[in-house]
């Protein structure tokens, strides 16, 4: 019997998760397959449709008993309530609570595996108690955890971007994290060369931002804080779904482009963009960082493949 990974998507976004997991068990020549997927916004869906073929389920709290069976799950959860950039209400905001929609799916389900992701502040949010409720809720269900914050600049990607990550077992594992990668994609790798005139900032702005810092960096990403100081790197701040497109500026002079937004988060050229500028600069924003996800599964996947194969 030819052994496959069926795993599910959920808060899939535009296929951040699917991405990595394709691109993982092909490598260690694993068949797999995608049995379910969900995510609510249409724009998102309709970017998941040109790239998989399929349409997504809409409203996870609507889901009852549609899900197939599956090795392991894959969510990057709604992170807006427990973001420095959100309001920080974490439960009391409703998507807050769409994490225990995971638990839900969990219980029903019981896969083997699942890897989860959300943003660092998650951890300390509510001076840890919304984490610890979390961990305990997911240790409830049976499921030996581990979990890191991990960043994509350790990973190859050239953008600072710290995300946790939660993984489950249905029994204790050795399991390692990877190993940070020392090597980062330059920002010449991401950056295009012919920009439309619409990316650029106006001659005011430019002007403003070149008389108040000079860079060390050539290519660089700068960036623009809350209280108006700029600094520049020879890589990008953390993508954000709304404000990304106005407080980063290539060479201090033009807005990146969706292409280059997408490349920032590890997906690859031939991802179709079928969506207007506005809600793929947003999808982007909160993509998960497809490198880190594909170093966590590369660690994992061992572990999955080897307890699948002693099946009968």
């Amino acid at each position: 019997m030819t052994m496959k990974i069926r795993y599910i998507d959920l808060f899939a976004g535009i296929g951040g998760f699917r991405v990595a997991a394709n691109n993982v068990f092909k490598k260690h020549k694993i068949a797999s397959e995608c049995v379910f997927s969900s995510e609510i916004d249409e724009f998102a869906q309709k970017m998941y449709m040109a790239n998989f073929g399929e349409k997504p389920f809409g409203d996870i709290s609507q889901i009852n008993g549609d899900i197939p069976q599956h090795d392991i799950l894959f969510a990057g959860f709604p992170c807006q309530p427990f973001s420095i950039i959100g309001n920080g209400k974490g439960f009391e905001d409703i998507r807050g609570t769409l994490f225990f929609e995971i638990v839900r799916i969990l219980r029903y389900t019981k896969p083997k595996a699942f890897i989860l992701e959300n943003v660092k502040r998650l951890k300390s949010h509510q001076d840890g108690y919304t984490f610890k409720k979390i961990c305990g809720a997911l240790r409830k269900l049976g499921y030996w955890i581990d979990y890191k914050v991990l960043n994509a600049l350790d990973y190859g990607l050239p953008q600072k971007r710290e995300r946790i990550f939660i993984i489950g077992y249905f029994k204790p594992v050795n399991f390692t994290w990877p190993p940070k990668k020392p090597k980062m994609k330059p920002l010449d790798k991401i950056l295009e060369k012919n920009v439309d005139k619409k990316y650029f900032a106006s001659s005011r702005i430019i002007n403003k931002r070149k008389s108040q810092h000079k860079s060390q960096h050539n290519p660089s990403i700068w960036h623009e804080n809350k209280a108006g100081n700029i600094c520049s790197y020879p890589y990008s701040c953390a993508l954000r779904a709304g404000a990304s497109h106005n407080y980063l500026l290539v060479n201090g002079e033009r807005r990146l482009t969706p292409r280059e937004m997408l490349r920032l988060q590890g997906f690859p050229n031939k991802f179709k963009i079928v969506v207007p500028d506005s809600q793929a600069r947003k999808q982007a924003g909160n993509a998960v960082p497809v490198n880190v996800v594909q170093a966590v599964l590369e660690s994992f996947a061992p572990i999955l493949k080897n307890d699948l194969s002693k099946k009968p």
